[in-house]
C-alpha cells in the first residue's frame, strides 16, 4: 500500500506522533505505540477533530463541486485499478512518498457503508528531509478513517485531516527536533462516484476525460496572485518567487522550525496547511487520473501527460507499467527532482481510440469568380 514500486507493502520505518503530555519523548517509544498494523486504543483517543473544522463553525475551505456531473451517468460505477512508481532521479536523497489504498475502508478497519469503490491515494513531496512526508503519508489517511463523519462528509473530513496532521507533526517536532522538515501533500478519495482531491503545495492531479486533461488541483506557488494576496495578508512576503525568501511553495505541512512561516493563532501564518479541494461526480467518460509530485510536472504539461499515459494504457492497460513509463519518460526529459506518480484507472477496459469527426468543408465562390466562370463557359460554347 505504501512506498514500494508497484506493490502494496508497507514500510517499517515510520515517524512518531505525539500522544499525551505524560508520554515519553523518545522516538523509539512513539514508534512502539504506533504499530503499522493497528493503532492502540489510547492512541485513537487523540485523533480528535481540528478545532478550526468543528461542525459549529462555518468552513472557509475552497471547494469546486461536481465539475461536469451528468445525470445520464447516474448508474455508472467506477472500477478502480491503481499503480504507482517512484525514482530518486538525479537527487542524492529520496524525499517523495506515496500511498495507494484501492480498498481504503477495509485496509483501515472500517465497515464499507457505500456502494461502489472506496479508495485513497496520496503523494507527498518532502523538503528539508523526509520525516514530514513519511509522517503525513502514514497519519493523514488514519485521521480520515478515525473521523466519525467519514464517509458522509468527505470534503470536511479530508480538510480536517490535513490540519490535524500538520498540528500533530508540530507536536512531534517539539519533542524531537531531528524531525524538523516539511512536505507538500495531495490526497484523492474515491467514494462511490464521488472524486475528491485535496491539495496543499505543488503536487498535481489531472483527470483524463475522453482524452481531455482536466486539472483537479492548482499548483500553490508564491507567485500565484491568489496565494500572494493570502501570504501578504498573513504578514508574509514573496521574494524572487520564494515565500519569505525561503520556500518555493505557498502551502505545505510541517516547516514549523522555520521562523515566521507558521502561526499559532486562528489566522495562521503565510505558509498554510489548509488544502484546496476539488470534487467531481465520475461518469463513464472519465478514464483515469494521474497524481504526481512536481518532478513529473516539471517536464510534462497536463495534456501532454494524459496523452502519453493514454497511449501506454491502450498498449498494455496496466496502471503500474503506465506509472513506470511516466517516470522513465520524465528521466529521459531530464527532470531534476525526485519522481513519484500514481495512475488510477476508473474502468476495466483500456481507453478507447478516439476518432475525430471529419469537418465538413464549406466551399464558396465570389460573384467575380462566378462571372469569370460563366465567361469561360460561354467561350467554350462558341
Amino acid at each position: 500500500m505504501e512506498g514500494n514500486n508497484g506493490s502494496s507493502s508497507e514500510s517499517n520505518s515510520r515517524p512518531p506522533i505525539p500522544l499525551s503530555a505524560a508520554a515519553t519523548t523518545t522516538t523509539t517509544s512513539w514508534r512502539q505505540c504506533f504499530s503499522i498494523d493497528s493503532v492502540p486504543v489510547s492512541c485513537k483517543k487523540t485523533l480528535v477533530r481540528h478545532q478550526s473544522l468543528v461542525k459549529t463553525k462555518k468552513l472557509d475551505i475552497s471547494v469546486k463541486p461536481n465539475l461536469g456531473a451528468e445525470n445520464h451517468d447516474a448508474d455508472f460505477v467506477p472500477i478502480v485499478r491503481s499503480g504507482a512508481w517512484a525514482d530518486i532521479g538525479f537527487r542524492s536523497s529520496m524525499e517523495d512518498v506515496y500511498i495507494c489504498a484501492d480498498n481504503f475502508m477495509s485496509d483501515y478497519g472500517l465497515k464499507n457503508a457505500t456502494d461502489g469503490p472506496n479508495a485513497f491515494y496520496g503523494v507527498f513531496d518532502g523538503h528539508g528531509g523526509k520525516h514530514a512526508a513519511d509522517f503525513a503519508c502514514y497519519h493523514l489517511p488514519r485521521f480520515i478513517a478515525e473521523d466519525e463523519d467519514f464517509p458522509v462528509e468527505v470534503e470536511r473530513v479530508i480538510a480536517s485531516a490535513f490540519l490535524q496532521t500538520d498540528s500533530a507533526f508540530a507536536k512531534a517536532c517539539s519533542l524531537d527536533t531531528a524531525l524538523a522538515s516539511g512536505t507538500t501533500a495531495l490526497a484523492a478519495l474515491v467514494v462511490g462516484r464521488l472524486l475528491v482531491v485535496a491539495n496543499a503545495g505543488d503536487c498535481r492531479a489531472v483527470l483524463c476525460r475522453r482524452g481531455n486533461a482536466i486539472d483537479m488541483s492548482n499548483d500553490h506557488k508564491p507567485m500565484c496572485s491568489k496565494e500572494r494576496k493570502r501570504i501578504e495578508a498573513s504578514g508574509g512576503y514573496v521574494y524572487d518567487g520564494y515565500l519569505n525568501g525561503l520556500l518555493n511553495v505557498a502551502r505545505a505541512l510541517g516547516d514549523w522550525h522555520m521562523e515566521g512561516l507558521k502561526g499559532s493563532g486562528s489566522d495562521g501564518g503565510p505558509l498554510s496547511a489548509e488544502p484546496e479541494l476539488m470534487t467531481r461526480q465520475l461518469t463513464e467518460e472519465d478514464e483515469f487520473i494521474i497524481i504526481g509530485c512536481d518532478g513529473i510536472w516539471d517536464v510534462f504539461r497536463s495534456q501532454n501527460a494524459v496523452d502519453f499515459a493514454r497511449r501506454r494504457l491502450q498498449e498494455h492497460n496496466d496502471p503500474v507499467m503506465c506509472s513506470k513509463d511516466l517516470v522513465d519518460e520524465a528521466l529521459k526529459r531530464k527532470s531534476g527532482d525526485n519522481l513519484a506518480v500514481i495512475v488510477v484507472c476508473f474502468q476495466s477496459e483500456p481507453p478507447r481510440n478516439l476518432v475525430a469527426p471529419r469537418p465538413r468543408v464549406h466551399r464558396s465562390i465570389s460573384a467575380d469568380g462566378l462571372r469569370e466562370l460563366q465567361s469561360f463557359l460561354d467561350d467554350l460554347a462558341k
